[in-house]
């Protein structure tokens, strides 16, 4: 067994993970050793420890995206890593994404595309399926909430503009803002994305709901594109 592959128990009390936490905070960890906390035990059969084992799938994968972006079986092809250990893995990862995507305690109000980006970027973009939603605002543009209205595969998603609006209506939401992820990263509209757009902001009128933007989210910086900043919408 190798020096880093001791028991973490033997370790310095400051250089143990769940120690260093308590003691430091959570920003004083690394991704590594953060990884350790939720794996919280090592591998026997190896003799790894945790953060063995936490180290081992930083080096594997190379950052916390790309874990987030790898489905059960790709974490469990890890040495040590069995589906016990993989499924936590993507439980913490997911908490991660809604906590960003979280609206805070206060009314959330969108003033424009970069606001929809900040709120559910985090969570869509390393998606491998699209996930298409609905944001409901009222009258003074605050959201009431956001509901899914298709999941897609990996190169379509299938929206029938009725569903589209069905929460709208039932919430007697003022506006509704569309909002969905490409699964390629690049947030480049395709022709049926502008044909669909086109049908949302006529049942829109219709119905009497404005749809003030549809933001498709695609992957890095800007990473999206509003239908009302390029004038499609």
């Amino acid at each position: 067994m190798t020096s880093y592959q001791r028991a973490i128990k033997d370790w310095p009390e400051d250089e143990r993970p769940r120690e260093r936490l308590t003691k430091f905070g959570a920003e004083s960890l690394s991704e590594a050793q953060l990884l350790a906390i939720v794996l919280a035990t090592g591998d026997a059969s190896t003799g790894q420890s945790a953060l063995d084992l936490a180290r081992n799938l930083m080096q594997t994968f190379g950052s916390l995206r790309a874990l987030d972006a790898s489905s059960v079986s790709e974490l469990c092809r890890t040495k040590g890593i069995g589906p016990a250990k993989a499924t936590t893995i993507k439980a913490a990862l997911e908490l991660g994404k809604r906590l960003l995507s979280e609206p805070s305690q206060r009314k959330v109000k969108i003033t424009g595309p970069q606001d929809v980006v900040a709120h559910y970027q985090p969570r869509l973009q390393h998606l491998r399926k699209e996930i298409f939603k609905v944001i409901l605002l009222d009258t003074k543009h605050y959201v009431q909430k956001d509901v899914t209205v298709s999941e897609g595969s990996l190169s379509a998603s299938l929206v029938h503009p009725r569903e589209a609006f069905l929460p709208a209506i039932k919430d007697s939401a003022a506006a509704v803002i569309f909002v969905h992820n490409h699964p390629s990263g690049d947030p480049t509209p395709s022709p049926e994305d502008k044909d669909l757009t086109q049908r949302l902001a006529e049942v829109g009128r219709l119905v009497g709901i404005g749809v003030l933007d549809h933001v498709i989210i695609g992957a890095g910086k800007p990473g999206y594109v509003s239908f009302r900043d390029a004038g499609l919408l």
